[in-house]
Parts: C-alpha cells; sequence; structure tokens
C-alpha cells in the first residue's frame, strides 16, 4: 500500500496520524477497527480481514474500507459481509439534500438489525476534505430527520461497521485496535461520498 503511494504520488493518509504507525489499517475477525498490520500474523483460509486506508492528494483527503473473504468462508461470514455492504448501500442512498445525518444512521443500523446483527457505536463516520476527519460525525444508528441537514457537495466518509455479535468493543493497550467484546466477528465498509441534488456520488470508486 504504501509502494502504491509512492508510485501514484500520493500521501497516505493514516501513516503517522496521531501516532499512527501503518499505511492501512486491518482487522482479522474479531479485530474491529484500527488495527494495526504486523509481519508476523499469518493469515488463515476462512478468516475474514477489513482494510482500512485513506490517501491525501493536491490537499484533500479519501478514505475507504473493504471486508474480504481470505479463501472461502462459511456461510455466516459471508452473511455478515453481504449485509455489512448492503447498510453501507442503504445509507449512501441517503446521502442526497435535504435528508439529515440521522436518515443516513437509521439506514445503516436498520439493515444490520432486521440481520441480528449489531452497529458499532464508539466509532463514527465522518466529514473529510482538507482534513481527514472533520465535522460532522456520521454514527452508524440514527433516527430519521434528525440531525444536520445535508447539502449539495457535503464531502462525508460513510462507514457502515458492523459486528456478528453485540456492539461492545474492548481498546487494546497498543491505543489504537479494537476487537469485539464477544470474539465475534466484525466488518467495514466504507466509501467517501459527495452528497448530491438526487443521487449520492461515491469518489472512492472507479
Amino acid at each position: 500500500a504504501f509502494a502504491l503511494c509512492k508510485k501514484y504520488d500520493v500521501e497516505p493518509a493514516f501513516k503517522g496520524y496521531g501516532g499512527f504507525p501503518a499505511t492501512i489499517c486491518v482487522g482479522v475477525d474479531d479485530i474491529a477497527i484500527h488495527g494495526i498490520p504486523a509481519t508476523n500474523e499469518i493469515l488463515e483460509e476462512g478468516q475474514t480481514i477489513s482494510v482500512d486506508m485513506g490517501i491525501k492528494y493536491k490537499g484533500y483527503y479519501s478514505d475507504m474500507a473493504s471486508t474480504l473473504a481470505v479463501g472461502k468462508i462459511d456461510d455466516d461470514g459471508e452473511r455478515l459481509l453481504d449485509i455489512t455492504k448492503l447498510a453501507l448501500n442503504a445509507a449512501i442512498s441517503k446521502a442526497v439534500e435535504g435528508n439529515t445525518i440521522g436518515d443516513i444512521g437509521h439506514a445503516m443500523y436498520t439493515t444490520a438489525n432486521m440481520a441480528g446483527f449489531s452497529v458499532i457505536l464508539d466509532m463514527v463516520g465522518h466529514g473529510i476534505g482538507k482534513e481527514l476527519h472533520e465535522e460532522p460525525q456520521v454514527p452508524c444508528i440514527g433516527t430519521p430527520g434528525n440531525g444536520i441537514l445535508l447539502k449539495e457537495n457535503m464531502i462525508l466518509a460513510i462507514e457502515a461497521m458492523i459486528n456478528e455479535g453485540d456492539s461492545d468493543l474492548i481498546f487494546e493497550d497498543d491505543g489504537w485496535t479494537t476487537r469485539t467484546k464477544d470474539g465475534k466477528r466484525s466488518a467495514i465498509f466504507e466509501h467517501t461520498v459527495r452528497v448530491g441534488k438526487k443521487t449520492a456520488e461515491i469518489l472512492t470508486i472507479k
């Protein structure tokens, strides 16, 4: 990831941010958010791994994440990934002028809850632009019609962060890594999105 940043003349957004030591955040199975890559951690068939990465280009930031299967995974794992991706898409569909931050969070929460999963409450999506993290915060839960009113051309990093079990997280001693308290798997899908007049535009996709 760092080599690709150099190749395309962009800056890795996370490396050095608040002391974070790596170019990407990774999370295997129950590692939820802000996991640190380690050379001694060998991937195994059946695991899931999240990859979260941001870049800075010409003074502006973008941020995105995906969760992937390591080889073949069980049906429950596939369902977790599918529902998390579905929750992100539902949230993005609400990123239009006249809606609110609450509409975005409600879409994620409802999608996860109907599938029997929980959303992470300790972390949020965010505004993004000349800084990696800007206002407003974009939680994975919300009430329709509540919160900041969305306007065309607002840029948001929308993050669907969903746990297979409970929402509670444990914060590790490294100051960054979080894992699910119950040891069940966690998934994240994220895009940087421009709020549109009638349709949101995903900026972190070809």
